[in-house]
């Protein structure tokens, strides 16, 4: 069986998957079993991660590097090499302003950060915990995100260009972010943790930019989209419930499938795309 994104759980449980330990690899096969046997048991919806994880614990709550670790790492770091900091605690850290693009934060426990400014182009941030974090106007365009928990954290003026967002980012502040070309789409293909997708229930997307991104089978119920740009977005089989998008530049964005229960659409500029197919249209606020 392969699990193109398993380092999340391996590194969550103080796992070194880079041993070549025959018993290591016994492990994990077992671990990768008993999540395949209980997807069987559950439905293909998305879990709330946040019941899986004690947040009072000092894997969530101390830092094992400081930032001056962290710089003088990098600056002893050999050409063309990264620095691995996959699975640390780096919570509560001040690293705003620092260029982290040679770095590796997969599974890293980063609660608390403040990243505002800061250089994360092209990093892989994948099954990073990052609850409450500043990124406010941080550079990730490029950023690998899959499985990445942000709830709450303010990413105002980010720019996520080109990422792959599947992650939860329910009740962040993203006013202004920018989303242009960025796959928030849910993975077809690894559900053994649940429906992985991007995920921005009640989240604040005023004025963001979306152009041409993928939005198929997002999570966006009762987020705020006003005046946000999504000309051109895939919005199938998304879940866009109760959400406002008054004033939403919707010109090319396809709602085949998309459930606007008791959005707010009456606003919203330009032509889109199959709205007539969006589910439960006629619960929709047309006014």
């Amino acid at each position: 069986m392969t699990w193109p994104r398993a380092g999340g759980i391996a590194y969550s449980l103080g796992l070194d998957t880079s041993t070549k330990d025959m018993r290591m690899k016994t492990l994990l096969g077992a671990i990768a079993f008993l999540a395949t046997v209980i997807a069987t048991l559950v439905p293909a919806v998305a879990q709330d991660m946040l019941d899986m994880v004690d947040l009072k614990s000092e894997a969530f709550t101390k830092a094992e590097m400081s930032r001056a670790d962290i710089e003088a790492a990098l600056a002893k770091l050999p050409k063309g090499q990264k620095l691995d900091l996959t699975g640390k605690a780096l919570n509560g850290l001040d690293l705003s302003g620092m260029d982290l693009r040679r770095t590796v934060l997969q599974s890293s426990r980063m609660m608390m950060v403040d990243l505002k400014g800061a250089n994360l182009e092209g990093v892989n941030l994948d099954s990073v915990w990052s609850l409450n974090s500043d990124l406010t106007g941080a550079n990730l365009k490029g950023a690998s995100m899959f499985g990445a928990q942000l709830v709450g954290s303010k990413l105002d003026g980010a720019d996520l260009s080109g990422a792959r967002v599947a992650g939860d980012f329910s009740k962040a502040s993203m006013v202004g972010v920018k989303l242009d070309g960025a796959d928030l789409s849910a993975d077809e293909k690894n559900q053994s943790m649940g429906l992985m997708r991007g995920t921005f229930r009640s989240t604040n997307l005023e004025g963001a930019s979306l152009k041409g991104a993928n939005l198929n089978r997002a999570m966006l119920e009762f987020a705020s989209l006003k005046g946000a740009d999504l000309s051109g977005v895939t919005l199938t089989e998304s879940e866009i419930a109760g959400a406002d998008l008054t004033g939403a530049n919707v010109a090319g964005a396809d709602f085949s499938g998309a459930d606007v229960n008791s959005a707010r659409i009456g606003t919203m500029t330009g032509e889109a795309k199959n709205l007539d197919k969006a589910k439960n249209l006629d619960k929709a606020y047309r006014n």
